[in-house]
């Protein structure tokens, strides 16, 4: 039987302590669910890293479930600029942000 692959784009952000509950709630309320209305991908999961230094602010990773590599792509071309845009608008500079891309292989 073969087995079902998809890809996880993951994001980390480093968010300063004095906005990490307004961000959270608004990650929840708004934005995640602006990047599941593109199509694009069919699950998010906001996960928190342990083990990490807090001291300045919390750590979380969100994780966007894209069925296929054109799904990521598509969200790229289409609407990663305009999202991404109203986050720096949004929180400016308390906030750090890194991406990366990975394949579920199980």
């Amino acid at each position: 039987m073969e087995q079902q692959t998809f890809l996880i784009y993951n994001v980390t952000n480093k968010v300063s302590n004095n906005i990490h509950e307004d961000w959270l709630k608004w990650m929840r309320d708004y934005h995640i669910p602006a990047v599941l209305a593109t199509g694009c991908y069919f699950k998010a999961v906001i996960l928190r890293l342990k083990g990490v230094d807090d001291e300045e602010g919390p750590t979380y990773a969100i994780q966007y479930h894209a069925a296929s590599e054109a799904q990521y792509e598509r969200y790229l071309a289409n609407f990663s600029t305009s999202l991404r845009k109203e986050t720096i608008d949004k929180w400016g500079n308390q906030f750090i942000a890194f991406r990366t891309i990975m394949e579920v292989v199980n």
